[in-house]
């Protein structure tokens, strides 16, 4: 009577096992859920008055999430140079690449986006998107009221920078008056040549585009942001925050950010 018992056992035991064995056989020749592949490289230009590491906060929340990012120190020397070097760089970058341009920016990657291949998105952050002959300077114009720009004469021409004491109510209203003070005390000209030469391409018109625009910007009024988006035909998020939003809402800036990525 053991026997038998401990033998019906051994057979309720192996039919188990072969089963057990079917099961994963199965589920070893059933292929998963396709991987969605690497992230894209996001690109991040920044514009005038400011440098790359205005995109720190921005860069240290898409570096969380897994996204590979690039932050090019655009040479404010032109928008046709500057559109040359930035592609220069956008070309050693294989793979995927969301471009992400603020300010003055957002005209470099406009121009830049179809030199190369696999830009898969523009992200335009409080930025200028000018259509083909259009200058920086015309669309600047519609903005009031107009910057307190400071001149120098240097040996490549004319260059700007925003006057110190007004640099906070200009740039960067929303941040406290010590991060704005050394923002305006750290800030990169711009060349004239940046606001006058004339846009040659309009890399919106064949790839897709978002677009946050700033309500409390006083560099570039939220109306001109807004018309400009509409031609564009960008993906728009609105949001509370001066022209220098990377720094002062980098949330909302990464979650746009994002959003084109995917």
């Amino acid at each position: 009577m053991r026997f038998r018992l401990f033998r019906g056992a051994a057979i309720v035991g192996v039919t188990a096992l072969g089963l057990l064995t079917a099961t994963l056989s199965a589920v070893a020749a059933t292929p998963g859920k396709p991987d969605d592949g690497p992230k894209p490289t996001v690109v991040l230009v920044h514009g005038a008055w400011a440098d790359s590491s205005s995109w720190d906060p921005v860069i240290e929340r898409l570096t969380r999430d897994g996204y590979p990012v690039r932050a090019i120190a655009d040479p404010l020397q032109g928008l046709t140079s500057d559109t040359a070097y930035v592609s220069s760089y956008l070309s050693t970058i294989d793979g995927p690449k969301v471009l992400v341009g603020h300010s003055y920016g957002g005209a470099v990657i406009t121009n830049a986006a179809t030199s190369v291949p696999d830009v898969k998105s523009l992200v335009y952050i409080a930025a200028f998107i000018p259509a083909k002959g259009e200058t920086i300077g015309e669309l600047a114009a519609k903005s009031t009221p107009a910057l307190p720009l400071v001149s120098t004469e240097v040996p490549g021409g004319t260059e700007v920078t925003i006057d110190p004491a007004r640099f906070r109510t200009a740039f960067a209203g929303d941040l406290d008056k010590a991060t704005a003070t050394d923002l305006a005390v750290t800030q990169r000209p711009a060349n004239t040549r940046a606001v006058t030469d004339s846009s040659v391409d309009e890399g919106f018109r064949s790839i897709p585009s978002w677009a946050l625009i700033t309500r409390q910007d006083h560099a570039i009024s939220p109306d001109v942001q807004r018309f400009m988006t509409a031609r564009a035909h960008s993906r728009t998020t609105e949001v509370d925050a001066s022209h220098a939003v990377m720094l002062s809402r980098p949330d909302a800036v990464t979650k746009i950010i994002e959003q084109a990525a995917r």
